[in-house]
Order: structure tokens, then C-alpha cells, then sequence
């Protein structure tokens, strides 16, 4: 029997056939993402306006929309969400409205999410509509106090209208100072359903405003309303709730007198509103009450001018009402010894706050007064303080401080009525460059070296705290140097300049924030300093020093040759060779003239005017000189003759001789002659009026005369006179 192949083909192919259509439909469950199971499903039942559910997600990557299936009437009846309210386009929510909605009642719902790759379900959930539900919340038309009681207001409201009338409801009310944010809650229920309510809000402060909300459910919802519009009110005045007290010790004067500035404010938990129409102050020293003094005021500080003992101060305010608690501060005596218990302190910025913190070794010490006021260059007016009880902290936010002021910030630790020994430390709440940079200048310029000062910036353009300060300095054309330095340094010395350079230089002045230059200024460096021209002066000196002493040494050693050097010898005119050219005759005669008349011969040297010109004395002196040497040879002899002819040149040294031959008329006429034919005409003519009186008065007042003559007194000291030898002869022949 034969068999055909083909029956075996067909299998074989229909096989991998379903073979192919099984592992697309792997490929296609294994490729599906189905949305995202819905979960955290919860639903508000908004009385008498609608059911509404959410969950989550809330959103899906690709498109998915949702089907929520409820059951209602205790599970009779059930629907779906219509398809107008259904969550289409990733909405995770859905909303059921009157009239399929029954109170009470409870509900189940449940969620669908599909895809295009499927379908799938939530967990089913179940609501009691009492328990979700949510209503409106109350009205509130009045927040006032009541007449007679104090620290206490009146709270009424209108109860919602969309709220079960058989239901009791719970309330909360929040409150708070109208200046505060702080906020406290105060819950109640009210059992009636009337449609005004009230509540009588106690414990506030007196005369203060408060801020005043509530809301409001039903006992059994888990659903609170939203908060009704704030209304404020005011609490009733009463006296002055107290006073914090603090003081400012001042440096005592010459007469040991104190200046305390007294400051007093509302105290610490002081209704807003509080307002006092005066003070009461009285001091006294202590233990002695019998001295107390009582001042009144409407400020809320006070100058006292104390002793150096120790006080007590007491203040009190006061108004319509009644009067506050008194507040005391005892003043220390000037010379008592603080007690010490504060040994850290600093301070810190947080994003919006100053914090100081400190550390004491006292615990018995639990309360503590702060004190700030910013450090200006003049003194203080406004000082600030708060006190501090159980905390080693304070803390003040930063917009109360100003940017770039510095604060001095004291802590006082208080132990009963005993101020102790403070503590400080200086804050900026922020910090910037300095307005200016300091006043510099250069002092004390040498050949390498410069000192460079500069004054402090005032504290109110400082913007922080000095962190250092920088000295840029350049040559002129050259690299710029910087030197820098702590800043409580004011001085620097600049070494290693150029000689006879100029430079420029400046200071800078650095806070955290950045630094300020000062001016520029110039200056140049010396050619030569003081230490070389002083010793180069020394040396100059010592050397002159050395050679006053060799010649002082010198001239003890050799007094005459000293003298000589220093003090050389001037020829005496008296003791001149022409004295001895004259006789004792013509000397008589001289002396003979004076004893006779000496009056007409004072008049003659003194008062008789000469009219000659002024070289004519001269003149005819030399030529009389001649004139005595030719009448001196002719009496004399020969002896003479040898000179005139040997010398051309001779030398009188004295206008004054002991001897003096007889002198003819007749020769002195005829020398006359043979002058005036030797000097020019004008000068022989201006002297022949008196010539033998000019020679009779020259030759007796002064040739012979035991005195210096007075014209060759005051002339050189030695006279040359020049003969020739033609004038020689001639002068031979007519003798």
C-alpha cells in the first residue's frame, strides 16, 4: 500500500503556524503596562451639596480613565458616576449630586482604571456620610467685653445654615494679640440649636485688642468647616500692670556726687494698649527711709545726681484706674565690689535673627539683664534693655537693629536685688566696606626708609569691625608693593625705598565685607640723610678740631713765632730813618713854634682848609723828600753823595727825624722852582700862593716834631721814592 507524503507537510506547517501566533501573543502580554491600582481613595460628604471621592495617583504616564461604581440606601441600590462628572483625562477625582444622595446612609465605592492594555480594580471602601460630613462655617458679628469684668470678652456667632439642625456641634476658637503672630486654640461643643450663639473668651490681658476666628463640624465628622473671617475686640482697662526698671551709672564728679540715669517701661507681658498718666518715684539711702525724696513724672526716664552710698529707687505708675506694683532697683554703693559670674559671651547671626549666648559659674543666678545701644562717637541718649529669666540666651530679630551700626551689648546677672558685674561684647547684624578710608599721611622721610600713619575711621562710617589694614606703595613708573598689618596697628615703618625716588601711597581699610582706600599722596625719598651730613660734619670738624690744637700746641711750644705768624710787625714811622736827617736846631725850632703859640697851631692842622687837589701832598712830599736829601749832601759833605748815586730808588720809613739842619730861604725858593717844574703846571700854580708857608708849617709841625707825623700817619708805612739820575745832576750843578 502506497502512502502520500503530503498529509505529513500540512502539519508540519499549521504547526509553526500556531508556533508564530503564540509567541506574538507572549510578546504582546509580556509589552502591556495596565494603569496604576487606585488607592488612598477618600470621599467629603458637603452637606446638601454633593459626594465627592479622590485617590491616587492622581496622574498617569499614558492615557487612563476611571469608572467609580457606588452603592447607596445600605446597599440597595447602586451606580456608577455619570459620565459628565467621570474622571476622564487623568482626573482623580469624581462627584455625586442631589437628589441619589440620603442622609444618613452608608456607602461603598470603588475604582476602576483602564487603559489600552487593560483593566483594573481598587478595593472596595466604606463611608458613613455622618462621619464625612463637612459644613459651613460659622459667622461671627461681635467680639466685645463686658461691663464690670475684667480681662474677658464676649464672643457671638450665627450658627451655619447648612448644618443639620438636630445636630450638636463642636467649635474651635483661635485667638491672638493683634501685634502677635502666635495664635491659641480654645475648644467646645454646644448642645443647643439655637441659631445665635455666644462664648465668653477669659484669661486675656486687660485693655488689649485680640483677633478672634472659629470653625466648626458636627460631633461625629471627622471634617472641620473652614475659619470664618477674623473679627477683633478689646478687653476693659484697669490700673498699670507693672514696671521694668533699670538704671546707667555715669562716673562720679569732683564733689563724689553720682549721675544715675533712671528708665523704667511697660513690663514684660503688659497689656498693648496700656496707657499711664504719670510716675511716682522716691529714693531714699538704704536704711534710711527717714531720707526719702519723691519726684513725679510724665517721662519714662529720669537724672538723679546720688551720693556714693547705696540706694534703693522705687517707681509706680499710675492712671484713671489705679496705680501699678511698685518696681525696685537698688544702686550699689560707688566703692562696693560687684560679684563676677559671667566668664563667656558671644554673639551670632541666624537668617533673620541676633543671638548671644554666654556662660556663667553661678547657678544660683537665674535672672539676667540685657542691655544694647549703638557705639557712636558721641555719648549714648537712647539706651534699650530686657530682662532675661531661666535661658543663658537672648535673642532679638534683626530688623528691631540697624544694618552697619555697631551695638555694645552688656548682660548683668541679677541675683535678687544685686546687679553684678557685666559683661560685653560688640555686634553688627550686618556688615559693609567702610564710607571712607583713613587719613593718611607720611612723616619722617629718609633716604630708604618712610613712616606712614594714618587716623581711625570714625565709628559711624566704619560699616564693621577694621580686620586689617593694606599699605599699597609704588615708585614713580615702578611695580606696586603692599605691606598689611592687624588693625590695632596705626604706624608702619616702609624700609629698603630708593634713593631721591618719588612714590605714591595709600591705606586701605578692610571689614568682611570688602576695604576702602584712602587718598593717594606723593612723597620723595632724601638725596642725603641726616646721620651722613652729621657725620660728615663730624669729620669736618674733628679734622679743623685736630688742627686748632696742633697750632694752640705749636704756639705754647713756640710763643714767638706764633705771635709773629698771627700778629706780624708794622714799622713804626717814629722810629722811620728821616728822623735822624734833621737836626736838633730844627727840632728845637719846632718845639720853640709850639710853646709860643700853640693855639694858632692847633688852628693851623686842624682848621686851615687845604685847597690842593687830593694828590698834591703827596706829590710835594716826594719832592721834598728829595729837597731835604740835596740840602742834607750839600752841608754834610760827600758822604751822602754815594747813596743817591748807587740807589735809584729811596725809601723814607718816618716823617719824623731827631736832627734837622738850618734850611736857607733862598734854597727853599729855588727847590720850590725846580718842584714846580716837575709836577704839572695846574698843580704848581694852585700851590705857589703859600709855598714857604706850606713848608715852614710842614717842616716845623711835623719833620721835626717828636710826634708821628699826621699825613704819613694814616699813609703806607713805607714810601718809595724815585729819583733819576738826570735830576740828580741837575741838582749838583746848582749847588
Amino acid at each position: 500500500r502506497e502512502f502520500s507524503p503530503q498529509p505529513a507537510c500540512v502539519d508540519l506547517g499549521t504547526m509553526w503556524a500556531h508556533a508564530l501566533w503564540t509567541f506574538l501573543l507572549l510578546c504582546k502580554f509580556s509589552l502591556a503596562v495596565l494603569p496604576a491600582k487606585p488607592e488612598n481613595i477618600s470621599c467629603v460628604f458637603y452637606y446638601e451639596e454633593n459626594f465627592t471621592c479622590t485617590w491616587s495617583p492622581e496622574k498617569e504616564d499614558s492615557y487612563t480613565w476611571y469608572k467609580v461604581k457606588r452603592t447607596y440606601s445600605y446597599g440597595d441600590k447602586s451606580d456608577i458616576c455619570p459620565s459628565d462628572n467621570s474622571t476622564r483625562g487623568n482626573h482623580a477625582s469624581c462627584t455625586f449630586f442631589p437628589p441619589t444622595i440620603t442622609n444618613p446612609d452608608n456607602y461603598t465605592i470603588q475604582v476602576e482604571a483602564q487603559n489600552a492594555d487593560g483593566i483594573i480594580k481598587s478595593d472596595i471602601t466604606h463611608w458613613s456620610l455622618d462621619a464625612i460630613m463637612k459644613i459651613e462655617p460659622p459667622e461671627i458679628f461681635s467680639v466685645k467685653p463686658v461691663l464690670g469684668v475684667k480681662r474677658m470678652v464676649q464672643i457671638k456667632w450665627i450658627r451655619p445654615v447648612l448644618a443639620p439642625v438636630s445636630s450638636a456641634l463642636k467649635y474651635t476658637l483661635r485667638f491672638r494679640t493683634v501685634n502677635s503672630a502666635y495664635c491659641k486654640e480654645v475648644n467646645f461643643t454646644k448642645e443647643d440649636t439655637d441659631r445665635d450663639e455666644t462664648y465668653n473668651l477669659t484669661g486675656l490681658q486687660a485693655f488689649t485688642e485680640y483677633v478672634v476666628a472659629l470653625r466648626c463640624a458636627t460631633k461625629e465628622s471627622m471634617f472641620w468647616s473652614g475659619w470664618s473671617q477674623e473679627k477683633m475686640g478689646t478687653t476693659e482697662e484697669e490700673a498699670p500692670y507693672g514696671l521694668d526698671l533699670w538704671r546707667v551709672l555715669r562716673p562720679a564728679t569732683v564733689d563724689g556726687r553720682r549721675l544715675v540715669w533712671l528708665m523704667w517701661k511697660k513690663a514684660s507681658g503688659a497689656p498693648v494698649l496700656e496707657k499711664a498718666l504719670g510716675y511716682n518715684i522716691w529714693y531714699f539711702p538704704e536704711n534710711s527711709t527717714n531720707l526719702t525724696e519723691t519726684l513725679n513724672t510724665t517721662n519714662e526716664k529720669l537724672e538723679l545726681y546720688l551720693g556714693g552710698k547705696t540706694y534703693r529707687v522705687c517707681v509706680a505708675s499710675y492712671n484713671s484706674l489705679g496705680k501699678s506694683p511698685v518696681a525696685t532697683l537698688r544702686i550699689s554703693a560707688a566703692d562696693e565690689k560687684l560679684f563676677h559670674c559671667i566668664e563667656a559671651m558671644q554673639a551670632c547671626l541666624t537668617e533673620d535673627q541676633l543671638v548671644v549666648e554666654w556662660r556663667s559659674s553661678a547657678p544660683a543666678v537665674d535672672t539676667w539683664m540685657v542691655e544694647w545701644f549703638p557705639d557712636l562717637d558721641s555719648e549714648p541718649s537712647n539706651f534699650s534693655w530686657e530682662s532675661v529669666s531661666q535661658a543663658t540666651n537672648w535673642t532679638i530679630q534683626q530688623d528691631e537693629l540697624k544694618p552697619f551700626w555697631c551695638y555694645n551689648i552688656s548682660v548683668y546677672p541679677v541675683l535678687g536685688d544685686r546687679v553684678g558685674e557685666p559683661f560685653s561684647i560688640q555686634a553688627y547684624v550686618r556688615e559693609g566696606i567702610p564710607s571712607r578710608g583713613p587719613v593718611t599721611q607720611a612723616d619722617n622721610i629718609g633716604v630708604r626708609t618712610v613712616t606712614v600713619t594714618w587716623e581711625e575711621i570714625p565709628k559711624n562710617q566704619r560699616n564693621g569691625f577694621i580686620t586689617n589694614y593694606t599699605i599699597f606703595y609704588q615708585a614713580e613708573d615702578g611695580k606696586e608693593f603692599s605691606k598689611t598689618v592687624n588693625s590695632n596697628i596705626l604706624q608702619y615703618d616702609l624700609e629698603s625705598l630708593t634713593r631721591k625716588t618719588s612714590y605714591s601711597l595709600q591705606v586701605m581699610a578692610s571689614t568682611s565685607a570688602g576695604g576702602t582706600n584712602s587718598s593717594k599722596i606723593n612723597f620723595k625719598t632724601l638725596s642725603i640723610s641726616v646721620l651722613e651730613i652729621f657725620l660728615i660734619t663730624s669729620l669736618v670738624g674733628g679734622g679743623l678740631l685736630i688742627l686748632i690744637i696742633l697750632a694752640v700746641a705749636y704756639g705754647l711750644k713756640r710763643p714767638n713765632k706764633l705771635k709773629h705768624l698771627c700778629w706780624p710787625d708794622v714799622p713804626n714811622p717814629a722810629e722811620s730813618s728821616i728822623a735822624t736827617w734833621c737836626g736838633d736846631d730844627f727840632k728845637d725850632k719846632l718845639n720853640l713854634k709850639e710853646s709860643e703859640d700853640p693855639v694858632n697851631m692847633e688852628e693851623e692842622r686842624v682848621l686851615k682848609p687845604c685847597f690842593a687837589p687830593s694828590d698834591l701832598i703827596d706829590k710835594l712830599v716826594v719832592n721834598f723828600g728829595n729837597f731835604l736829601e740835596e740840602v742834607s749832601t750839600e752841608e754834610l759833605g760827600k758822604g751822602q753823595e754815594n747813596i743817591l748815586r748807587e740807589e735809584k730808588n729811596e725809601y723814607v720809613t718816618s716823617p719824623y727825624r731827631p736832627y734837622c739842619p738850618p734850611i736857607s730861604t733862598e734854597i727853599l725858593q729855588r727847590k720850590s722852582q725846580q718842584l714846580c717844574s716837575r709836577i704839572p703846571e695846574r698843580i704848581c700854580l694852585e700851590s705857589n700862593e703859600q709855598p714857604f708857608s706850606f713848608v715852614e708849617n710842614l717842616g716845623s709841625d711835623h719833620l721835626c716834631e717828636g710826634e708821628p707825623n699826621p699825613y704819613l700817619k694814616n699813609s703806607v708805612t713805607t714810601r718809595e721814592f724815585l729819583i733819576s739820575e738826570k735830576l740828580t745832576e741837575q741838582t749838583k750843578r746848582e749847588v
